[in-house]
Protein backbone atom coordinates (compact mmCIF):
# COMPACT_ATOMS: atom_id res chain seq x y z
CA UNK A 1 0.00 0.00 0.00
CA UNK A 2 1.55 3.38 -0.84
CA UNK A 3 1.80 5.90 2.08
CA UNK A 4 -0.30 8.50 1.12
CA UNK A 5 1.17 10.82 3.55
CA UNK A 6 4.69 11.75 2.57
CA UNK A 7 7.04 13.55 4.04
CA UNK A 8 6.37 17.25 3.58
CA UNK A 9 8.89 20.45 3.56
CA UNK A 10 10.02 21.91 6.95
CA UNK A 11 8.19 25.19 8.13
CA UNK A 12 10.44 28.57 8.42
CA UNK A 13 9.17 29.44 11.66
CA UNK A 14 9.01 32.49 14.30
CA UNK A 15 9.36 31.57 17.53
CA UNK A 16 7.73 34.51 19.48
CA UNK A 17 8.12 34.23 23.26
CA UNK A 18 6.32 36.15 25.96
CA UNK A 19 8.91 36.56 28.43
CA UNK A 20 6.46 37.35 31.28
CA UNK A 21 5.12 34.03 30.67
CA UNK A 22 7.88 31.43 30.02
CA UNK A 23 10.49 29.75 31.82
CA UNK A 24 14.25 30.58 30.96
CA UNK A 25 14.96 27.42 32.11
CA UNK A 26 13.13 25.02 29.41
CA UNK A 27 14.36 27.66 26.62
CA UNK A 28 16.44 24.88 24.67
CA UNK A 29 13.46 22.38 25.43
CA UNK A 30 11.47 25.11 23.80
CA UNK A 31 13.66 25.25 20.88
CA UNK A 32 14.17 21.63 20.12
CA UNK A 33 10.45 21.04 20.73
CA UNK A 34 9.48 23.84 17.92
CA UNK A 35 12.61 22.48 15.62
CA UNK A 36 10.75 19.34 15.27
CA UNK A 37 7.74 21.31 12.95
CA UNK A 38 10.18 23.72 11.21
CA UNK A 39 13.33 25.47 11.04
CA UNK A 40 13.65 28.18 13.14
CA UNK A 41 14.67 31.37 11.14
CA UNK A 42 13.25 33.80 13.64
CA UNK A 43 13.66 33.84 17.50
CA UNK A 44 12.61 37.03 19.48
CA UNK A 45 11.48 37.31 23.10
CA UNK A 46 9.61 40.15 24.90
CA UNK A 47 9.58 41.52 27.89
CA UNK A 48 10.23 44.91 30.06
CA UNK A 49 14.11 44.30 30.59
CA UNK A 50 14.63 46.90 32.72
CA UNK A 51 12.55 44.85 35.79
CA UNK A 52 14.21 41.88 38.13
CA UNK A 53 11.89 39.30 36.93
CA UNK A 54 13.38 39.27 33.45
CA UNK A 55 16.87 38.45 34.80
CA UNK A 56 16.81 35.16 34.30
CA UNK A 57 16.42 35.31 30.32
CA UNK A 58 19.60 37.49 30.42
CA UNK A 59 22.46 34.66 30.31
CA UNK A 60 20.58 32.40 28.04
CA UNK A 61 19.62 35.25 25.22
CA UNK A 62 23.06 34.92 23.38
CA UNK A 63 23.51 31.96 23.33
CA UNK A 64 20.69 30.32 21.91
CA UNK A 65 20.88 33.78 19.05
CA UNK A 66 17.67 34.97 20.43
CA UNK A 67 17.00 38.52 20.09
CA UNK A 68 15.34 40.36 22.78
CA UNK A 69 12.74 42.88 22.47
CA UNK A 70 12.08 45.77 24.90
CA UNK A 71 8.15 46.93 26.31
CA UNK A 72 7.91 49.04 28.38
CA UNK A 73 4.98 48.62 30.93
CA UNK A 74 3.44 52.45 30.63
CA UNK A 75 0.43 51.45 33.29
CA UNK A 76 1.10 48.83 36.15
CA UNK A 77 -0.91 45.66 35.58
CA UNK A 78 -0.92 46.23 32.04
CA UNK A 79 0.73 43.71 30.25
CA UNK A 80 2.51 45.92 27.22
CA UNK A 81 4.12 42.68 25.91
CA UNK A 82 1.24 41.63 24.80
CA UNK A 83 0.53 44.09 22.08
CA UNK A 84 4.08 43.98 21.29
CA UNK A 85 4.16 40.60 20.44
CA UNK A 86 1.04 40.81 18.36
CA UNK A 87 2.10 43.76 16.14
CA UNK A 88 5.54 41.94 15.66
CA UNK A 89 3.69 38.84 14.67
CA UNK A 90 1.30 40.34 12.12
CA UNK A 91 3.98 42.51 10.49
CA UNK A 92 5.63 38.90 10.14
CA UNK A 93 2.52 37.35 8.85
CA UNK A 94 2.46 39.85 5.63
CA UNK A 95 6.23 39.95 5.25
CA UNK A 96 6.43 36.28 3.58
CA UNK A 97 9.30 35.78 5.94
CA UNK A 98 7.82 32.99 7.83
CA UNK A 99 5.06 29.99 7.03
CA UNK A 100 4.50 29.24 10.40
CA UNK A 101 4.82 30.76 13.87
CA UNK A 102 5.23 29.58 17.35
CA UNK A 103 4.11 31.31 20.32
CA UNK A 104 5.13 30.57 24.05
CA UNK A 105 2.90 31.59 26.29
CA UNK A 106 0.08 30.36 28.49
CA UNK A 107 -1.57 34.09 27.79
CA UNK A 108 -5.31 33.20 26.55
CA UNK A 109 -5.01 37.43 25.07
CA UNK A 110 -2.91 35.60 22.45
CA UNK A 111 -6.10 33.56 21.57
CA UNK A 112 -7.25 36.13 18.93
CA UNK A 113 -3.70 36.15 17.14
CA UNK A 114 -3.50 32.30 16.69
CA UNK A 115 -7.06 32.36 14.78
CA UNK A 116 -6.14 35.02 12.50
CA UNK A 117 -2.53 33.09 11.96
CA UNK A 118 -4.55 30.50 10.98
CA UNK A 119 -7.00 31.91 8.88
CA UNK A 120 -4.21 33.08 6.63
CA UNK A 121 -3.46 29.11 6.08
CA UNK A 122 -0.24 29.86 8.21
CA UNK A 123 0.55 27.30 10.70
CA UNK A 124 0.91 27.87 14.27
CA UNK A 125 2.10 26.14 17.20
CA UNK A 126 1.67 26.94 20.81
CA UNK A 127 3.79 26.12 24.15
CA UNK A 128 2.39 26.89 27.30
CA UNK A 129 1.48 24.73 30.74
CA UNK A 130 -1.33 22.69 30.71
CA UNK A 131 -3.05 25.58 32.70
CA UNK A 132 -3.53 27.37 29.18
CA UNK A 133 -6.93 28.25 29.03
CA UNK A 134 -8.52 25.98 26.33
CA UNK A 135 -9.70 28.56 23.76
CA UNK A 136 -5.94 29.35 22.85
CA UNK A 137 -5.05 25.41 22.92
CA UNK A 138 -8.12 25.12 19.67
CA UNK A 139 -6.88 28.51 17.92
CA UNK A 140 -3.45 26.79 17.12
CA UNK A 141 -2.44 23.66 14.85
CA UNK A 142 -0.84 22.05 17.73
CA UNK A 143 -0.12 23.09 21.19
CA UNK A 144 2.17 21.61 23.46
CA UNK A 145 2.38 21.24 27.39
CA UNK A 146 5.52 22.24 29.19
CA UNK A 147 4.80 20.31 31.55
CA UNK A 148 5.58 17.42 28.73
CA UNK A 149 9.08 18.58 28.43
CA UNK A 150 10.28 18.21 31.75
CA UNK A 151 9.68 14.55 32.67
CA UNK A 152 12.77 13.68 30.82
CA UNK A 153 10.79 10.56 29.24
CA UNK A 154 13.13 7.86 28.86
CA UNK A 155 12.20 6.19 25.37
CA UNK A 156 13.60 2.88 25.70
CA UNK A 157 11.78 2.25 29.02
CA UNK A 158 8.34 3.53 27.60
CA UNK A 159 8.83 1.32 24.76
CA UNK A 160 8.16 -1.25 27.13
CA UNK A 161 5.84 0.26 30.15
CA UNK A 162 2.71 -0.11 30.63
CA UNK A 163 0.50 2.65 30.63
CA UNK A 164 0.99 5.34 33.36
CA UNK A 165 -2.32 5.84 36.03
CA UNK A 166 -1.16 9.22 37.31
CA UNK A 167 1.33 12.14 37.82
CA UNK A 168 1.51 14.16 40.24
CA UNK A 169 -1.39 16.38 39.62
CA UNK A 170 -3.96 13.56 39.76
CA UNK A 171 -4.96 11.05 37.48
CA UNK A 172 -4.06 11.05 33.80
CA UNK A 173 -6.55 11.47 31.33
CA UNK A 174 -7.98 8.79 29.18
CA UNK A 175 -7.27 8.87 25.27
CA UNK A 176 -9.11 5.93 24.36
CA UNK A 177 -11.99 7.85 22.73
CA UNK A 178 -9.42 10.36 21.10
CA UNK A 179 -8.03 7.29 19.50
CA UNK A 180 -11.57 5.81 18.70
CA UNK A 181 -12.46 8.94 17.02
CA UNK A 182 -9.06 9.92 15.02
CA UNK A 183 -9.11 5.97 13.75
CA UNK A 184 -12.65 6.29 12.46
CA UNK A 185 -11.73 9.42 10.47
CA UNK A 186 -8.52 7.82 8.93
CA UNK A 187 -9.47 3.95 7.96
CA UNK A 188 -10.13 3.17 4.74
CA UNK A 189 -12.58 0.63 3.31
CA UNK A 190 -10.75 -2.11 4.20
CA UNK A 191 -10.46 -0.77 7.77
CA UNK A 192 -6.87 0.17 8.26
CA UNK A 193 -5.71 3.58 9.33
CA UNK A 194 -2.56 5.46 8.60
CA UNK A 195 -0.87 6.02 11.86
CA UNK A 196 0.30 9.25 10.63
CA UNK A 197 -3.23 10.15 9.56
CA UNK A 198 -4.29 8.81 12.69
CA UNK A 199 -1.58 11.47 14.30
CA UNK A 200 -3.07 14.00 11.94
CA UNK A 201 -6.55 13.87 12.96
CA UNK A 202 -5.46 13.39 16.67
CA UNK A 203 -4.32 16.97 16.62
CA UNK A 204 -7.39 18.22 14.38
CA UNK A 205 -9.34 16.98 17.79
CA UNK A 206 -7.22 18.54 20.29
CA UNK A 207 -4.52 20.43 19.32
CA UNK A 208 -2.82 19.38 22.98
CA UNK A 209 -2.97 15.99 21.59
CA UNK A 210 0.44 14.77 23.17
CA UNK A 211 1.53 10.77 23.83
CA UNK A 212 3.88 11.96 26.51
CA UNK A 213 0.70 13.49 28.60
CA UNK A 214 -0.04 9.63 28.75
CA UNK A 215 3.44 8.42 29.55
CA UNK A 216 4.66 7.53 26.37
CA UNK A 217 6.98 9.05 23.84
CA UNK A 218 5.07 8.01 20.48
CA UNK A 219 1.94 7.58 19.46
CA UNK A 220 3.42 4.05 18.16
CA UNK A 221 3.59 2.75 21.88
CA UNK A 222 0.75 4.43 22.88
CA UNK A 223 -1.23 1.97 20.34
CA UNK A 224 0.82 -0.95 21.30
CA UNK A 225 -0.45 -0.27 25.12
CA UNK A 226 -4.34 -0.41 23.71
CA UNK A 227 -3.70 -4.05 22.20
CA UNK A 228 -7.35 -5.20 22.98
CA UNK A 229 -8.68 -2.33 21.02
CA UNK A 230 -6.05 -1.84 17.79
CA UNK A 231 -3.72 -4.04 16.18
CA UNK A 232 -1.01 -2.79 13.50
CA UNK A 233 0.84 -3.79 10.70
CA UNK A 234 4.06 -3.26 9.37
CA UNK A 235 5.14 -2.77 5.68
CA UNK A 236 8.97 -3.13 6.22
CA UNK A 237 9.36 -2.81 2.61
CA UNK A 238 7.90 0.56 2.10
CA UNK A 239 10.35 1.74 4.66
CA UNK A 240 9.47 2.92 8.19
CA UNK A 241 6.85 5.71 7.97
CA UNK A 242 4.63 1.76 6.57
CA UNK A 243 2.75 1.61 9.62
CA UNK A 244 -1.18 0.78 9.94
CA UNK A 245 -3.33 0.53 12.79
CA UNK A 246 -6.66 -1.97 12.78
CA UNK A 247 -9.66 -1.89 15.24
CA UNK A 248 -9.51 -4.99 17.38
CA UNK A 249 -12.84 -7.24 16.25
CA UNK A 250 -15.14 -7.85 19.46
CA UNK A 251 -15.70 -10.87 18.39
CA UNK A 252 -12.14 -11.98 18.40
CA UNK A 253 -12.56 -11.43 22.74
CA UNK A 254 -16.08 -12.80 22.49
CA UNK A 255 -15.84 -17.12 23.28
CA UNK A 256 -18.72 -18.75 22.42
CA UNK A 257 -20.50 -20.18 25.76
CA UNK A 258 -20.44 -24.31 25.97
CA UNK A 259 -23.72 -26.13 26.32
CA UNK A 260 -22.53 -26.54 29.72
CA UNK A 261 -22.19 -22.78 30.73
CA UNK A 262 -25.58 -22.29 29.19
CA UNK A 263 -28.12 -21.66 31.61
Amino acid sequence: MKNPYPEKKKHRLAILIDGDNAQPSLIVKLLAEAGKYGQITIRRIYGDWTTPQMNGWKECLNHNAIQPIQQFRYTVGKNATDSALIIDAMDLLHSGLVDGFCIVSSDSDYTRLATRIREAGIFVMGIGQSKTPKPFVNACNVFIFTENLVENIDEKELADAEPATGTENGPRPNPVPLLKEAFTMAADEDGWAHLGAIGMNLRQLDPSFDPRTFGYGQLLQLIKAHKDLFTIRKEDDKGPSAVYVKRVSNRRHSRKRAPSEVS
